[in-house]
């Protein structure tokens, strides 16, 4: 069982950043891949960025050279960095994690078998 908690979500203007975190707690095992996803309303959840534990990475095209993932193994703490955020941004975000070793999927939220409970994001334009 892994839990994870999400925070640093927040109301912030086009153009601003934003500095997400998880908390992860529970079994290793179960966080050989971990990745921050979103779902706006009406819309399907979608994948932002992955990170396995050999630090390979993955972003969506539609974040990439804006949001950057990383995580510090001591804290088990996964953390996504979002900068020049647009008013497209507004989500509520998710944090994952799966006991599968991911490369090429790491944005596939049908392999991720645990999640938070989300932050939302708001990004007024």
């Amino acid at each position: 069982q892994v839990q994870l908690v999400e925070s640093g979500g927040g109301s912030v203007q086009a153009g601003g950043s934003l500095r997400l975190s998880c908390g992860a707690s529970g079994s290793r095992g179960s966080m050989s891949s971990m990745g921050w996803f979103r779902q706006a309303p009406g819309k399907e959840r979608e994948g932002v960025a992955g990170i396995n534990s050999d630090r390979a990475i993955m972003y969506s095209e539609s974040v990439k050279g804006r949001f950057t993932i990383s995580k510090d193994d001591a804290k088990n703490t996964l953390f996504l960095q979002m900068n020049s955020l647009n008013p497209e941004d507004t989500a509520m975000y998710y944090c994952a994690s799966s006991s599968a070793y991911l490369i090429n999927n790491l944005l596939s939220p049908e392999r991720y078998n645990y999640w938070g409970q989300g932050t939302q994001v708001t990004v007024s334009s």
